[in-house]
C-alpha cells in the first residue's frame, strides 16, 4: 500500500461498484468518476488518488477505455481483502461506494478516514448521500429549484 502514495503523505482510494459477478458497473459511481476523472490532474497536486474496484484489472481498463478515462489511477482488488477490510464490499460479496482517506507519517500508514454515513438508514424520502462532497453532478444539481430530482438518477448511457 505504501508504493500508491507516490511523494504525497495522503491516499484517497474510492471504491468502485464493479465486481466480477457485476453485468455492467454501477451507474452511480460511473457518473461520480467522469468527473473526478477531470479533476484527477488537480487533485494530484495535493494528493495521491486511486480507484479500486473488484473486477479484474483488463475489465476494469475496458470499461475506462470506453468511458475515456485516462487520468484516474485505477486498481483492481480481485487478488485481495481490499474490499471487505475497507467497507467497499458486503459479507455477501456485494460491492459497496466507500471513500477511504489513508495518511503516512513518521513511516507508518494509518486509516484516517470512511464515509460512514453509508451505514445508517437514508433520511425518508433521500438516498445515502455519504460520497455526495465529491460528486459534481449533485453539486450543481442541489443549487436549483428542482434539485436532484424524485426518481432520477445517471444512466451509463443516453
Amino acid at each position: 500500500m505504501s508504493e500508491l502514495f507516490g511523494d504525497k503523505d495522503t491516499l484517497v482510494a474510492y471504491s468502485f461498484m464493479y465486481g466480477p459477478a457485476m453485468a455492467k458497473a454501477c451507474p452511480m459511481c460511473t457518473s461520480m468518476l467522469d468527473g473526478l476523472n477531470g479533476q484527477a490532474p488537480h487533485i494530484g497536486q495535493r494528493v495521491s488518488l486511486v480507484v479500486i474496484a473488484k473486477s479484474p484489472l483488463e475489465r476494469i481498463r475496458a470499461f475506462a477505455r470506453e468511458r475515456g478515462w485516462s487520468k484516474l489511477r485505477l486498481l483492481s482488488s480481485a487478488e485481495n481483502t481490499y474490499n471487505r477490510d475497507y467497507y467497499g464490499e458486503g459479507p455477501d460479496g456485494s460491492q459497496w461506494p466507500s471513500l477511504n482517506v489513508f495518511v503516512r507519517q513518521n513511516g507508518e500508514i494509518r486509516h484516517f478516514y470512511h464515509t460512514e454515513l453509508l451505514f445508517p438508514p437514508a433520511e425518508p424520502g433521500q438516498n445515502h448521500r455519504h460520497v455526495d462532497m465529491i460528486w459534481p453532478l449533485w453539486n450543481l444539481l442541489d443549487y436549483t429549484p428542482g434539485g436532484r430530482g424524485k426518481d432520477w438518477f445517471p444512466k451509463l448511457g443516453y
